[in-house]
């Protein structure tokens, strides 16, 4: 079959891209650097040409208000061509919990980017993961100031990259789901005490203060981003990631 990956060049798309291709799938990255812009639309007839499935997992740009017509356009575009191309199976990666926070411009954005997949043209599997491991470094940049970092206690169950990755390649390989499938990581934290644990295992003495209003995630209501108790759940757990990174990167 052939796999075509928008924003297959990105953390979790060029993974995609990696695993399918060792399954024996032609396996193609879509981004602006391959000669696709999912944006203007450029490329997307060629690289669509023959494609059986497209896996769109490609980010905004921006978490702002921005983000709503960056989906909605990147979606008209890839649904159109798609169909187009007769394509057989759109698959979306999209955030546990998105449709509860509508607060959240970025948020908002994706909720709209799974209705516009759900009542296009093409068969479809929207795949909700958790938030990753991998950007708990970026969280605690947006509210560090000096030697203290101010974080909500904002409920999460996050999850590894690698894990996201292996859960889309294996909707990818299967029949549409025409429906929601959830993943999400094997613990739930608090945020303020998942800032405290990476600090520690980083060795970095900064203080993590716990404020309600800190950050993207303050506006989280209650237990919103948590999974629901029959989700499937992804076996790596967040302290042993830590260390096998900082095994790996010494």
């Amino acid at each position: 079959m052939k796999h075509v990956v928008v924003g297959g060049t990105g953390r979790i798309g060029s993974q995609v891209v990696q695993k399918l291709a060792a399954a024996g799938h032609e396996a193609v990255a879509a981004a602006p650097s391959t000669g696709v812009d999912i944006i203007t639309g450029k490329g997307l007839d060629e690289v669509l040409a023959g494609a059986d499935v497209v896996t769109n997992v490609a980010n905004s740009p921006t978490f702002g208000e921005a983000s709503l017509d960056f989906f909605r356009t990147s979606m008209d575009n890839l649904l159109a061509a798609g169909e187009h191309a007769g394509v057989k199976h759109q698959i979306v990666l999209s955030i546990v919990g998105v449709d509860k926070v509508p607060q959240l411009d970025y948020y908002r954005a994706k909720a709209r980017q799974e209705q516009m997949v759900k009542w296009g043209p093409t068969p479809y599997s929207i795949l909700r993961a958790t938030q990753f491991f991998e950007f708990m470094d970026s969280v605690l940049s947006w509210t560090a100031d000096g030697n203290t970092v101010r974080l909500p206690g904002t409920r999460l169950q996050p999850m590894a990259a690698a894990d996201v990755v292996d859960a889309v390649v294996e909707v990818a390989t299967r029949a549409p789901l025409q429906g929601i499938r959830n993943i999400a990581g094997p613990e739930v934290f608090a945020l303020d005490e998942l800032g405290r644990i990476t600090l520690a295992a980083q060795h970095d003495d900064r203080l993590v203060v716990t404020d309600e209003s800190a950050g993207m995630f303050a506006a989280v209501p209650d237990d919103a981003l948590l999974a629901s108790p029959d989700t499937p759940l992804a076996g790596t757990h967040y302290r042993d990631w830590l260390r096998d990174h900082a095994t790996a990167a010494s």
